[in-house]
């Protein structure tokens, strides 16, 4: 019980940027949202673009206008359950519990070098999957009822990565 209300407390700081991440083995879904504002620049990035990226988050945003960032990456392996051995044949449950050990690993390598840049990091519990979209993920129509209209089109990562940030700042959610 305790422990819920630390969390709920954590994210009730409000910060000035909260830069939400979607990790991927290939290309990470980016999002950084300026909460006042709200204002989000979406993307995807490698992982050493990525690391570019937050290194001029801490030079611009941080050291230069002294700006409240708060990293925020969804960290997988914090779901208890293991639904891909249940629904797939052992091959193809081998392969996504190989490419799901890889992202794990990309999430945590990200958190791991954005806490050295000097950028505060919250690796957070996957968000509940309620939407319309394959598996419950969200849709690009959704997205753009929740954060208001989305100039281009949106990969999953994203996407995901826009929810994460969005949801993180305690903006609210109406469809």
């Amino acid at each position: 019980m305790s422990r819920i209300i630390l969390i709920i407390i954590i994210t009730m700081i409000k910060r000035d940027r909260v830069i939400g991440i979607d990790p991927d083995c290939d290309r990470s879904g980016i999002t950084e949202l300026h909460v006042k504002s709200r204002c989000l620049n979406v993307t995807t990035l490698s992982f050493p673009l990525l690391m570019d990226y937050l290194r001029f988050l801490k030079s611009e945003f941080v050291d230069k206008m002294g700006e409240s960032v708060v990293v925020v990456i969804e960290a997988g392996w914090k779901n208890e359950s293991n639904w891909h051995a249940t629904r797939s044949s052992p091959a193809a449950a081998a392969k996504i519990g190989q490419n799901t050990g890889r992202n794990h690993e990309v999430a945590r390598k990200i958190a791991e070098m954005a806490r050295h840049i000097g950028l505060e990091v919250d690796e957070i519990k996957p968000l509940r999957k309620c939407w319309k979209g394959k598996d419950g993920k969200i849709t690009q129509e959704e997205l753009s009822k929740i954060v208001g209209g989305l100039d281009k089109r949106l990969n999953q990562d994203a996407r995901d990565s826009c929810l994460i940030a969005w949801v993180y700042a305690g903006l609210p959610i109406k469809l």
